[in-house]
C-alpha cells in the first residue's frame, strides 16, 4: 500500500518534524507522497534566509505542505530561538489590556512568519492562567480574566491571520487550571463543566468568532467531560464540545503525540489513532522525536497503524478525507500577504507599558550588582536566551542558595538586582531570594515569570510579565541600569 490513496489520506493527518536547517530526502519524499506538513522548532532555523529557503524546497514539492511553527513571542519562540523574541509574550500584552495593541503586536509576528513562508502560527494561547503555580502555561496566557483572555485571544487570531498566517488557538478545552506539565505527565482538572464553561471556554468562543481557523486540544483529563482519557482522545470534547455546542468547522491539530500526556503508556501510532477517532484532523508529533534516527521509522509506523485503524473499522476514509481538506487549507495564506514591514519598535514600546514596580524602590540603582537566577525552562520554551543577562554586561549567574554571603558581600553598599522568572514555583529560587532580601537592605527581585501572590520580605518588586530581550531591557531602563 505504500503509493495507495489510503497511505496518502493517512500521511495527510501527519506534522512531523525534521532535524537540520534543510529537509532530509526522506522528509521531501513524504510531502511528495502526501504528508500534511512539517512543525518547524529552533534546530531548524538559523536566520530569515535560510527558512526561507527551506520553506521553498518543501513548497516546491507540494504548493499546499502545511509549514507550522510555534510562534508566540516572549518566552516561547521559535523564529528568534537564538537571541530571543523581539515582542513581548501574552502575559504582558494581558496586563496592558489594549486589544489594539495586541492585534499589531500578533500582526507583526504574522508579518515575519509569511516573510519566511510559514503558513502555520501554533498560536495563541488562550488559556485562562487561573492556577499560580501553573508550570505549562504561566506568561504564555493572556491573564487569569476570562473576558480578557477572550478579548486578547480574538485580537491575536485577526493580527495574526491578517498577515496571512492561520492562527490556532490552544489548548482546548483549557490548560491553565493545571499544576502538571502535559509534556511529562497527564494533568487532571477537577472542575465541573459549569465552571469549564465560564472560565476556559469563553476565549475559545472567542477566538473561533474571530475567524480561528485551527483549534489545538490539550492533553489534560477533566473527568467530567473527557472521563479517563485526555481531551486529545475525547469525542465528548472535539466533536460534541468543540464542533456541535461551539460550532468550530476548521482543522483541529493536537499538541505534540510525542507528548507523556499522550502517548505515555501507548506510544505514538496508537495515541495518532485515538486522536484521529476523537475528531483530530492534523497530529503534531513534537521537538524530541526529530532529534532521533527514528523520526522517519515512527511516521512510517503511524501511518501503517492509521491504515489498520481503518481497515479493523476504528477510523474511516470518509472522515480521513474530510481531514485532508482541512489540513490543507491550512497550507495556504490565511489572506494576500500584506505589502510592507512591521515596526521594529513595537515590541519594546509594549514591553514598556506592561511593567509593574511595587513599593520604593532603592536609590543608587545605577551601581547595583546584578545577578540572574537560573531555574530551569519549560519544555515549551526551551533553552531560549532570557533575562537580564542577554542585555546587560556583567549579570552574575546563580544555581544554588549556596552563595547568598558571597553575593550579599559582592554588593556591599549598593543595591542587589536579583533576575529570576517563576521565582515562586521553585523552592531554592524562592529560599536564596527571601535570604538575600533579609540580609541585604537594598534588594529588588525583577520577576519575568508568572507574579503570583508570593511576594519577598523586605526586597523591592518589579514584574515583567515576560522574559524576553524587550521584557528585560523595559526593566533595566526601569531601574536605571542601561
Amino acid at each position: 500500500m505504500s503509493g495507495s490513496p489510503l497511505r496518502r489520506l493517512a500521511l495527510s493527518t501527519l506534522l512531523p518534524a525534521f532535524h537540520g536547517h534543510q529537509p532530509p530526502a526522506w522528509a521531501l519524499r513524504l510531502v511528495e507522497e502526501g504528508l500534511g506538513g512539517y512543525t518547524l522548532f529552533g534546530y531548524n532555523i538559523r536566520d530569515a534566509a535560510q527558512v526561507s529557503a527551506l520553506t521553498a524546497t518543501l513548497r516546491a514539492v507540494r504548493p499546499d505542505v502545511v509549514i507550522a511553527t510555534d510562534e508566540e513571542g516572549g518566552d516561547v519562540t521559535r523564529l528568534h530561538y537564538a537571541d530571543g523574541s523581539p515582542y513581548p509574550g501574552n502575559a504582558a500584552l494581558g496586563v496592558v489590556d489594549d486589544v489594539a495593541l495586541t492585534e499589531s503586536v500578533y500582526r507583526a509576528i504574522g508579518v515575519r512568519l509569511a516573510a519566511v513562508g510559514i503558513t502555520l502560527d501554533m498560536a495563541p494561547a488562550v488559556d485562562v492562567n487561573s492556577a499560580d503555580d501553573n508550570p505549562a502555561i504561566g506568561t504564555r496566557s493572556f491573564g487569569a480574566d476570562p473576558a480578557r483572555v477572550a478579548a486578547h485571544g480574538a485580537a491575536a487570531v485577526a493580527g495574526l491571520q491578517s498577515a496571512g498566517v492561520a492562527a490556532c488557538a490552544k489548548h482546548f478545552p483549557g490548560h491553565g487550571a493545571t499544576v502538571t506539565d502535559s509534556h511529562l505527565d497527564l494533568p487532571l482538572v477537577e472542575a465541573p463543566l459549569a465552571t469549564l464553561r465560564e472560565r476556559e471556554l469563553p476565549p475559545f468562543a472567542a477566538a473561533i468568532a474571530a475567524g480561528a481557523r485551527s483549534v489545538m486540544t490539550a492533553h489534560i483529563r477533566v473527568p467530567e467531560l473527557t472521563g479517563a482519557e485526555p481531551a486529545t482522545f475525547s469525542r465528548r470534547t472535539l466533536r460534541d464540545l468543540l464542533r456541535d455546542e461551539l460550532g468550530f468547522t476548521g482543522a483541529v491539530v493536537s499538541d505534540a503525540l510525542e507528548m507523556r500526556g499522550a502517548s505515555g503508556a501507548i506510544g505514538i501510532p496508537e495515541a495518532a489513532v485515538r486522536a484521529l477517532a476523537a475528531g483530530n484532523d492534523l497530529l503534531c508529533f513534537g521537538g524530541e522525536l526529530a532529534k532521533s534516527p527514528d523520526a522517519e521509522a515512527v511516521v512510517e509506523k503511524t501511518v501503517a497503524a492509521i491504515i489498520a485503524a481503518v481497515v479493523d473499522g476504528r477510523l474511516t476514509e470518509d472522515d480521513l478525507a474530510a481531514s485532508a481538506a482541512r489540513n490543507a487549507m491550512l497550507g495556504a495564506p490565511a489572506a494576500p500577504v500584506p505589502v510592507g514591514g512591521y515596526d521594529d519598535a513595537l515590541g519594546l514600546v509594549a514591553a514598556r507599558r506592561a511593567v509593574r514596580v511595587e513599593g520604593p524602590l532603592p536609590a543608587g540603582l545605577a551601581g547595583a550588582v546584578v545577578v540572574q537566577l537560573m531555574p530551569p525552562a519549560t519544555a515549551a520554551v526551551g533553552e531560549v536566551p532570557w533575562g537580564l543577562a542577554p542585555v546587560l554586561p556583567g549579570v552574575h549567574p546563580v544555581a544554588d542558595t549556596a552563595v547568598v554571603a558571597d553575593l550579599v558581600s559582592l554588593a556591599g553598599d549598593r543595591p542587589l538586582v536579583v533576575a529570576s522568572r517563576d521565582t515562586h514555583r521553585h523552592p531554592w529560587a524562592r529560599a536564596l531570594v527571601e535570604s538575600l532580601a533579609a540580609a541585604h537592605p537594598g534588594v529588588v527581585l525583577v520577576e519575568m515569570g508568572w507574579p503570583a501572590a508570593w511576594r519577598p520580605a523586605g526586597a523591592g518588586y518589579v514584574a515583567t510579565f515576560g522574559a524576553a530581550p524587550v521584557n528585560a531591557r523595559a526593566a533595566a531602563e526601569i531601574l536605571h541600569l542601561c
